[in-house]
């Protein structure tokens, strides 16, 4: 047993699809809390190895009306100063941004990422992408690269889809967790999202899916076997 994860979700019905399979497949005791629905957040990370906080339909500027982004806002200081290894998955991400004092905006043009899109390494972060890859998105908002942050990886349209903070902290775009159970679902219960600008269509969607999971499934045991420091890939 390598220790207990905490993954934030934002919903009742989060799922958190792969990520949380691998996890578990490592050895990892899952801890899942939701403090949009009352759920607190620890006052320490003494019982806590890893922490996932996962996307969701919120912003992360919503601190002010929403107590649970205001509590995940806070609690972010609090993973920073333990070192706990902490995994920021599209609003986790931008919440970490956000908490970092970076600004969080929708895209100048009104364009959203739904769907399967390219992302590429930068230099810096060949390590974790050796090399261009499609994956799955669903934002309507992108975070600017924190002070001090690494940006990992990019594309054209968000220019900030993966970000290293100091050794520990990492944020990505994109959605690494989905399984096709999680896409059929947000195609059904958000199909209106699917007509805002750069959405794609719902068989698109699910046809990309069946084209470039394997490759999804692959890079997210590398990835998460160099910031956890298991072995996924191995298996």
């Amino acid at each position: 047993m390598l220790g207990k994860a905490l993954l934030i979700v934002h919903q009742k019905t989060s799922d958190p699809g792969r990520i949380g399979r691998l996890l578990r497949e490592v050895g990892y005791d899952l801890e899942i809390r939701c403090p949009n629905l009352g759920d607190p957040l620890p006052e320490t990370l003494d019982e806590h190895d890893a922490v996932v906080i996962f996307g969701g339909p919120m912003s992360a500027n919503d601190g002010h009306i929403t107590p649970g982004i205001r509590a995940e806002l806070d609690f972010i200081p609090t993973v920073l100063e333990a070192g706990t290894k902490l995994l920021g998955i599209c609003l986790g991400a931008q919440i970490i941004a956000r908490a970092l004092g970076a600004t969080v905006t929708r895209h100048p043009d009104g364009i959203t990422e739904i769907g399967y899109t390219g992302i590429a390494p930068t230099p810096e972060g060949r390590r974790l992408f050796d090399r261009p890859m499609m994956v799955y998105q669903w934002h309507r908002e992108g975070f600017e690269l924190p002070r001090g942050a690494t940006r990992l990886a990019e594309n054209e349209v968000f220019d900030n889809q993966a970000f290293r903070y100091g050794e520990a902290t990492y944020g990505v775009q994109f959605h690494p967790e989905v399984t096709k159970a999680i896409v059929e679902r947000w195609t059904e219960k958000a199909a209106h999202d699917l007509a805002l600008p750069g959405a794609q269509a719902r068989d698109d969607q699910l046809a990309s899916f069946d084209r470039y999971d394997a490759q999804v499934e692959i890079w997210a045991r590398r990835f998460l076997d160099a910031i956890l420091g298991t072995r996924l890939s191995d298996g």
